[in-house]
């Protein structure tokens, strides 16, 4: 006979119902990874961005560097401290990546008109990046219609619904970070299931 939860629910329910809850999410998540990924999006993104600063296509690593220098010039600023700097050290660490790629995407970036590199006014071997006027612009613009979209895809929700999503979004998101799915647990999936 199973164990009765005080709801009546048998943990043989409970957990059939929170196995199912997690198959939803990450079938969700997968979903979401499908759309936000589409090669067609990219396509998109770059015939209506040709004739952006430079005359250069908009990439999406553009606007990742744009939005990490945005982010790391506000922080600096708040600190008010000297030496505030934005360097493509720096960049390397918000975005995740090495700073060999960091500096890769960074004078991308540079080369579109959307971030400008000054010489350090507290060591000469690193450079302080900086938004151009054509970066605020396209900040701007992202943003704006980053929400809209947003806006648009919760639109029958209610103030108090779109205030759990992101509470909940953000608790998720951040769980995910302090602990990613490592290699050898998606190697540990294929061995189980025989198909190495």
């Amino acid at each position: 006979m199973a164990t009765e939860h005080a709801s009546g629910d048998s943990f043989e329910d409970s957990a059939e119902r929170a196995d199912r809850v997690l198959s939803e999410i990450g079938l969700a998540l997968f979903h979401l990874r499908r759309v936000w990924i589409k090669p067609d999006l990219m396509k998109k993104i770059r015939a209506q961005t040709s004739g952006g600063p430079g005359g250069r296509p908009l990439q999406l690593s553009n606007l990742m560097v744009v939005h990490a220098v945005a982010e790391l010039s506000a922080a600096a600023e708040n600190a008010g401290g000297p030496g505030g700097e934005v360097t493509v050290g720096a960049v390397a660490e918000r975005l995740e990546i090495d700073p060999s790629t960091a500096s890769r995407l960074v004078g991308h970036a540079i080369d579109a008109g959307l971030v400008s590199r000054r010489p350090s006014p507290v060591d000469a071997r690193r450079a302080n990046l900086g938004l151009t006027e054509a970066g605020r612009r396209v900040r701007q613009v992202a943003e704006r219609s980053r929400r809209a979209y947003l806006a648009g895809l919760m639109a029958d929700w209610t103030p108090e619904e779109r205030a759990q999503f992101a509470r909940l979004l953000t608790r998720f998101a951040d769980a995910a970070v302090r602990t990613p799915m490592e290699l050898e647990g998606i190697e540990k999936i294929f061995r189980e299931a025989g198909a190495e």
